[in-house]
């Protein structure tokens, strides 16, 4: 695959204030990046870094093999970037406002005006086109301003907080929007404080604290490396009442009650059915044997509060 997004040892600074320091990541084409991290970690800096915005200070960075720093009118054309602060001219209507975006961005005119009419559609817009943007909801700016980072079919989306202050069928609808827009020539990252939003949408997610990333991976390399072991919990018919299965030895025993048990194990595949097998020979009947669920949350806190480093692609 090809890498869309790369920085190395990106970082920069203002005066004696160190925002980034020392990025490196890379989303390949079809990719979806969750960029997460506290109030003033660096990800608002990164992302303006990324956009052309801000100048690095040290390092690099390459949008579709375009330099942010030597080719950066390129690099514009190439993102489309929702931030935090929209911006909108609210004295005028949404096929105004998207028409005044893809005249700037050299757009045709048939197609640009098809290309509206379909992302006014999709995000639910469509009937709301007479109506100054002044009036509009903040939820309702917030897909406009989603539709303009995504009018001229970019490679790259650089996207902060997409579904902040919608409703939940609004912040569905923009999540399947974001979904949908996942192909084999375009890399998204996202910006988001929503963790079961990275669950449903990042293929990988970094964690960015006090200017570095200090964790990186899938979801699921970053649960086991910073939680452990997958847990997994057995329930029983009928009380143990002291019996003894002679469970597995790679059975770790977290805790037991009288008709339950919870254990790690770090190959449930080849554990799980040989705790079953135990069970059985001592007469236990089995009403659920089921995997704990261990979220993202308890991994953002520890590796944010505990400072853990060098957490990359366990």
């Amino acid at each position: 695959m090809t890498d869309l997004i790369e920085t190395k040892d990106l970082s920069k600074s203002f005066g004696d204030f160190v925002a980034v320091d020392g990025i490196t990541i890379q989303v390949e084409a079809g990719q979806i990046l969750a960029l997460l991290g506290p109030n003033g970690a660096g990800k608002t800096t990164t992302i303006r870094m990324l956009a052309s915005i801000l100048r690095p200070s040290s390092g690099w960075a390459r949008i579709a093999g375009k330099d942010v720093v030597k080719d950066p009118i390129e690099v514009r054309r190439l993102i489309g970037m929702l931030t935090e602060h929209h911006g909108l001219y609210t004295r005028m209507r949404a096929p105004e406002y998207l028409e005044f975006f893809g005249q700037i961005y050299q757009m045709p005119e048939d197609f640009l005006r098809d290309r509206i009419r379909e992302l006014l559609g999709s995000l639910n817009l469509d009937q709301e086109i007479d109506r100054r943007l002044g009036e509009f909801s903040k939820g309702m700016r917030q897909k406009l301003a989603l539709a303009r980072a995504m009018l001229h079919e970019p490679a790259v989306l650089l996207l902060d907080e997409p579904t902040s202050a919608m409703d939940p069928t609004s912040a569905r609808l923009v999540r399947e929007s974001i979904l949908s827009l996942r192909s084999s020539n375009r890399a998204i990252i996202v910006c988001t404080h929503n963790l079961v939003e990275v669950e449903k949408l990042a293929d990988r997610m970094a964690i960015i604290s006090k200017g570095k990333i200090v964790a990186q991976g899938t979801p699921q390399q970053l649960k086991r490396s910073v939680l452990g072991d997958p847990i997994m919990e057995v329930q029983l018919v009928n009380p143990l009442d002291g019996s003894k299965p002679s469970f597995p030895a790679e059975m770790k025993i977290i805790e037991s009650r009288e008709s339950w048990i919870r254990y790690s194990a770090a190959q449930p595949r080849k554990t799980n059915p040989a705790v079953l097998n135990a069970l059985a020979a001592v007469g236990h009947a089995v009403i659920t044997l089921s995997e704990v669920e261990q979220t993202l949350e308890e991994v953002y806190l520890r590796v944010v509060e505990n400072g853990q480093e060098n957490l990359h692609d366990a």
